[in-house]
């Protein structure tokens, strides 16, 4: 009994600095975590404040831009799936995004991931701890995804999901609905509840009721890909092995990445439409 009182009497200074955390949007951002998307909503259409556009030197240093777009969100064409592994050893640890195509030619992502203070540096076991805010870094197609293919030198894959104009844009709306929360009220990111893929597991099951069940492969984003494949969400009729194959952007993207027109460029013969 002494001895669980000696435990305890440790264990609670612990357990109550970890109860009374609060999440905070005023800490010492990063540059590219400095500012956090905001959406507008004027009937069909969205101004969108604070899209990230960096430009990258390497994958530590970059000049960032923060820019307002207009979108029309009756030009929603359609989404696509980014899955980035990031482990040698196995193939669990990866961060997932979604991206938009519009009519008019350009692409906007939503990533859904930690907003770093200055020195910090992602930790699986930090996001159990309440050590990082969440965030919805909102972005030009070349920063997000060269970032990862041509200066952090990750495997990428982007991937065109299967589903009609109309969920698209309630899909989109409902990120950006979630990034203007994020905006007033801050979350802590968690590595088991509130991540990349389940924020967009939530997503998609608010526009599609029950679409996506629950699996592991959603706790280890590096199988996300392979579930959206087994529940017929990514649009082809290739073989798991074939659909990996094709849709590995890295060398488009390495080819491309001074390109204006990047985006259209890395998904050149990757669709039918």
């Amino acid at each position: 009994m002494r001895k669980r009182a000696v435990v305890a009497t440790l264990l609670l200074p612990c357990a109550v600095w970890w109860a009374t955390r609060r999440p905070s949007n005023a800490r010492d951002w990063t540059p590219d975590n400095a500012r956090v998307a905001r959406a507008e909503f004027r009937g069909d259409s969205v101004r969108i404040h604070n899209v990230r556009n960096a430009d990258y030197v390497t994958a530590s240093r970059y000049t960032v831009r923060w820019e307002d777009r207009a979108y029309d969100l009756r030009g929603v064409k359609r989404a696509w799936f980014l899955v980035e592994p990031f482990s040698r050893d196995w193939r669990g640890p990866a961060h997932t995004l979604a991206s938009f195509e519009f009519d008019d030619g350009r692409f906007l992502a939503v990533s859904a991931e930690i907003r770093k203070e200055k020195g910090e540096t992602f930790s699986p076991w930090k996001g159990l701890m309440r050590q990082f805010e969440m965030t919805y870094v909102v972005a030009d197609e070349r920063d997000v995804v060269r970032l990862r293919t041509n200066f952090r030198r990750d495997p990428v894959y982007l991937y065109p999901i299967r589903a009609d104009r109309a969920k698209v844009r309630a899909l989109l709306v409902d990120m950006l609905t979630r990034a203007n929360e994020l905006a007033e009220h801050p979350e802590w990111y968690n590595t088991l509840t509130n991540t990349c893929t389940t924020s967009i597991v939530e997503h998609v099951n608010r526009v599609a009721p029950h679409r996506v069940p629950f699996s592991f492969k959603v706790l280890f984003p590096g199988y996300s890909d392979r579930l959206a494949y087994d529940l017929g969400m990514i649009d082809t009729d290739l073989s798991f092995e074939q659909t990996r194959e094709r849709f590995h952007v890295n060398a488009a993207a390495l080819r491309w990445g001074d390109s204006p027109d990047f985006s259209r460029r890395i998904r050149a013969g990757l669709t039918a439409n």
